[in-house]
């Protein structure tokens, strides 16, 4: 949440003043990749979709050995997946009221539908079928991709233009595809369907976190996260030779490098914060973790960058050229940290 906030601008400010080639690497890796390929900004979607999996042990399941009816637990999986597909709607400005070019898909609605699904496959199945389902799901969907053509192209076509989800975007999602030259959205109908997995990868890891029958320590488990993460990393890698890392097609390899990349960063802040207690430091990252949502949708509701304008336009006006990027990024990303500190203050946090 911290880089869709402005955290990577602020690297890309860095940067630029100091012409470091190290920062300047990592500057490109705040943006997207055009087609194939994986940079650290690609991480952010599937990480939230991940983290949204390794609660669910702890929430829904939590809620059904407790005794809550299923109806009531399936009542609030419905309600939040409606209000995430009407926010989503909402960031993508439904309210504009220009029918023909209302764009349905979206972030929020990926995430929704993503964990919908994958908390259903929770409430209605052992965990050992979570590993199936979410190995059935990657396989499968590698499986419709390479193996039946969208009309005019062959099959395994991958490209922009010629892949199997951005024809079924094209014939059946409303409204208008305004990513990609109108060839498919990014976060278009057949391409959900792995989104499952990541939420599943993160049920899995969750599931593990919970764990007490192989009686490990906390250390252990974060050890044995950091090494399951490195592999599917390697794993992912290889997949990428046959289908290659795409995360607007949110391929299967793009699923398992992905989530191996969340894996290693969950093991690592597990390990710093839950094992060795080193919390205080961490504060920053939980006034915007706690109200994550409203992080995301302040953003275009409250015009946060027109209340940077409004009072350091002055300000960043006076910062030398070079230093302008830097300057403009941290004070964004503290007008956002600081309406958040203040609902956080406030107690107010927007949950679904």
């Amino acid at each position: 949440m911290l880089w869709i906030m402005g955290g990577g601008t602020i690297f890309i400010g860095l940067a630029q003043l100091t012409g470091w080639p190290v920062l300047e690497w990592w500057a490109g890796q705040q943006e997207h990749v055009d087609w194939n390929g994986f940079t650290f900004k690609d991480l952010v979607f599937p990480l939230f979709l991940f983290i949204a999996g390794v609660s669910m042990p702890f929430s829904i399941l939590k809620r059904k050995q407790r005794g809550d009816s299923m109806k009531k637990i399936y009542l609030h999986l419905i309600t939040r997946l409606i209000t995430l597909i009407l926010f989503g709607m909402l960031y993508n400005h439904v309210q504009d009221l220009k029918a023909g070019e209302i764009r349905y898909a979206s972030v929020l609605a990926r995430i929704a539908l993503g964990s919908f699904f994958a908390s259903l496959i929770v409430l209605n199945s052992k965990e050992k079928w979570h590993y199936i389902w979410f190995v059935a799901i990657l396989l499968i969907y590698w499986a419709v991709m390479a193996l039946i053509p969208a009309p005019g192209y062959h099959a395994g076509d991958f490209s922009r233009e010629g892949n199997l989800a951005g024809y079924i975007d094209r014939l059946l999602l409303p409204g208008d595809l305004v990513y990609e030259n109108g060839y498919l959205d990014p976060e278009g109908i057949l391409s959900t369907f792995p989104a499952i997995a990541t939420a599943l990868l993160g049920v899995i890891t969750g599931h593990f976190l919970k764990s007490e029958k192989w009686h490990l320590s906390p250390l252990q488990k974060g050890l044995i996260m950091f090494v399951s993460g490195v592999v599917l990393i390697f794993l992912g890698y290889a997949w990428d030779t046959v289908f290659p890392i795409n995360k607007k097609l949110w391929t299967s390899s793009f699923v398992v490098f992905a989530g191996g990349w969340s894996i290693v960063l969950l093991s690592v802040f597990y390990l710093i914060i839950d094992v060795w207690g080193k919390k205080n430091w961490a504060f920053f990252f939980v006034v915007i973790g706690l109200n994550s949502i409203l992080s995301y949708m302040m953003q275009p509701v409250l015009c946060t960058w027109c209340i940077r304008d409004f009072f350091f336009s002055g300000i960043i006006g006076l910062v030398p050229e070079a230093g302008r990027a830097l300057v403009s990024g941290i004070l964004y990303t503290s007008v956002c940290w600081a309406i958040l500190y203040f609902f956080y203050k406030k107690g107010i946090f927007l949950k679904v």
